[in-house]
């Protein structure tokens, strides 16, 4: 949950933002690392252009560590770090909050507790006085664990009437078994009533350490001014995270699951296994996806399904990787009298692709757009390239790593693409149909 800026704020950012994208489409990166006194570690992208600054964080944790049966814990911690701290309680945290013009807010996934900041340049000191507050002392005051537990069972009730809401449930059950990526992570109307402040203080006390803490930041300031600041956050957290070990997901490939709802359209996802983040045949495999459906206009299913035969409005793959679990993704929404042509498309395409491979020139040409998309996509703004910071830091890729990037991709070749491909859709995958009954 994310606080918003304030109104005087907005203005002013959007003003700056427009100039700085006017004048500079992408940021010029140049990564430093910072070392605090008290040795917290971040990264840094110096840029005096606009008085801004953003930071970004993560724990390791997420809803993995949530015990079982108080499913939606972590989900409910992040809604309450701005909802009182230190001495101030909710309305007067949020008041200055308001008063010192910043944006801050946390959320949860599987893996992270992410937090982030936005400031302008000149409020620093009293904008991270109160993050320092919020990451260190929340006060989890029983008012508002009330309130937000109310809203997130209200947000599970509607949900609970969603038809995609309810099969992703049942896919990921499917799919994941008792793994906890196959749980809740919102929770559910019993496990968030069951959880309590104690639970929430434990939780924090144990997720948020400096040994599974990765910080970003970009902006206004020097490397000798956040060295402090770093400390101020971070530098009284204890030093070692008590996580839960989680072990790797074994994904129930090969079954298909059929949720029946009288819908307009039919939606089909497909799950083919994936590559890690650090495999060596990762680039192989990552240009193999932009050609198959990663692309979106220029890729395989996206021709064959949308260009060639109207069938969908999108359909395309993506690569998915988590701290305990990677997959190639394929999904569409379809006529529902024609879900099953739709998928048999699909299936072909992915044949063919294992099979045969790309062509030269298709492989030529994925190279081309991911070396050239790639600051578009990841560093147009300061808080993108913060985030940027955060994923470089998370995956061990090296500050060196945007400077690399294009050879590693431009050195793929023509037969390890074929190979990855062959290794990764030769599985018959697990599928979800979610529309209307077919006979």
């Amino acid at each position: 949950m994310t606080r918003m800026l304030t109104p005087v704020f907005g203005r002013i950012a959007a003003a700056l933002l427009f100039v700085i994208f006017a004048a500079a489409p992408v940021y010029a990166v140049e990564i430093k690392e910072v070392v605090s006194p008290k040795g917290i570690r971040a990264w840094l992208v110096q840029d005096d252009f606009v008085p801004l600054i953003a930071l970004r964080f993560s724990f390791e944790g997420g809803s993995a560590q949530d015990p079982k049966g108080k499913e939606g814990l972590a989900n409910l911690m992040t809604g309450l770090f701005d909802e009182g701290a230190g001495d101030f309680d909710s309305d007067a945290f949020q008041e200055k909050l308001d008063n010192v013009g910043a944006e801050m807010g946390f959320s949860a996934d599987d893996d992270r507790i992410s937090g982030a900041m936005r400031m302008l340049a000149d409020k620093r000191d009293e904008a991270v006085d109160l993050l320092a507050l919020a990451v260190n002392k929340p006060r989890f005051d029983q008012a508002p664990i009330d309130r937000i537990r109310q809203q997130l069972v209200a947000n599970i009730k509607a949900s609970e009437r969603d038809p995609n809401t309810i099969a992703g449930r049942k896919f990921a059950e499917a799919l994941y078994g008792d793994h906890p990526y196959g749980r809740q992570s919102q929770g559910t109307e019993a496990s968030l009533a069951s959880i309590t402040r104690d639970d929430l203080v434990g939780y924090h006390s144990h997720v948020f350490a400096r040994d599974k803490l990765i910080v970003g930041v970009v902006g206004s300031i020097s490397p000798e001014q956040l060295a402090p600041l770093l400390d101020k956050v971070f530098g009284d957290l204890p030093e070692k995270a008590q996580l839960e070990p989680v072990k790797d997901a074994n994904l129930a490939l090969g079954k298909t699951t059929r949720v029946d709802y009288p819908l307009p359209q039919t939606s089909i996802s497909m799950v083919y296994p994936g590559v890690r983040r650090q495999d060596a045949d990762f680039f192989p495999a990552f240009v193999m996806n932009h050609i198959l459906g990663g692309g979106s206009f220029s890729s395989r299913i996206y021709n064959e399904v949308r260009e060639k035969r109207g069938l969908a409005y999108s359909a395309g793959s993506a690569l998915v990787s988590r701290d305990h679990m990677a997959a190639l993704t394929i999904s569409t929404a379809t006529r529902s009298d024609r879900s099953g042509e739709t998928l048999q498309i699909i299936k072909d395409e992915v044949a063919r692709m294992a099979k045969d491979g790309p062509t030269e020139d298709e492989l030529v040409e994925a190279k081309k757009y991911l070396v050239g998309s790639y600051a578009i996509n990841n560093l147009d703004s300061s808080s993108a390239v913060a985030s940027t910071l955060i994923g470089l830091q998370d995956e061990h890729l090296g500050r060196d790593y945007i400077d690399k990037r294009a050879d590693l991709i431009n050195a793929v070749t023509l037969d390890q693409v074929k190979a990855a491909a062959k290794k990764l859709l030769e599985t018959e995958p697990a599928i979800l149909i979610v529309g209307p009954p077919q006979s």
